[in-house]
């Protein structure tokens, strides 16, 4: 790197996204509503509605596609990463389900072995990466992420020993808000 965003520890790297997972666009068989079915034999037709601010993972669709609109769209996995990626761009989940993305989001699949599921999580939910998005998003009244620029943002990747103790430290902090805030109600 020419030069690093902030220091980090002497046991860490810096790195590029796409150094960690493939990274791709979803695609929308057109005109979808030519697509979409009640059927069983359906695919998963995840959508941006079926997630919550609050949740980090996608656990179900409300919709489904036939079969055939597979192949005009991207298939993803459940453990496969999904970050949305036009209008309210930047927002990381976990897949539990397999199914089709259309193309307003990106999928991080087959992430490698030096990186814990958890601590990608954190670590695209953090203020860094965010103000990073911001600064490469194109667009001039809608801002989109493209995957080739997310592709290449620098990532602060720790050893997994120190991932484990970050994603436990952001876990228990969680914890104690909510048994604060419950203690509020």
């Amino acid at each position: 790197m020419d030069e690093e965003p902030f220091e980090i520890p002497d046991s860490w790297k810096w790195v590029k996204l796409n150094d960690l997972a493939e990274i791709a666009r979803g695609g929308s068989p057109r005109p979808i509503q030519d697509y979409i079915t009640d059927n069983q034999d359906g695919i998963n037709w995840i959508k941006i509605g079926d997630t919550s601010e609050e949740s980090k993972y996608i656990t179900s669709a409300k919709e489904k596609i036939k079969p055939e609109g597979k192949k005009h769209s991207r298939f993803v996995h459940a453990g496969d990463f999904l970050l949305t990626n036009s209008m309210s761009f930047g927002r990381p989940y976990i897949l539990k389900i397999d199914g089709c993305i259309h193309d307003g989001w990106l999928v991080f699949a087959n992430i490698k072995e030096c990186l814990l599921q958890d601590y990608l999580y954190y670590a695209l939910s953090s203020a860094y990466i965010y103000e990073t998005f911001s600064n490469v998003a194109a667009g001039s009244t809608v801002k989109n992420l493209k995957s080739d620029t997310v592709k290449q943002v620098d990532f602060p990747l720790p050893p997994l020993s120190e991932q484990k103790r970050i994603v436990e430290a952001i876990e228990n902090m969680y914890e104690v808000l909510d048994q604060i805030q419950n203690n509020l109600i």
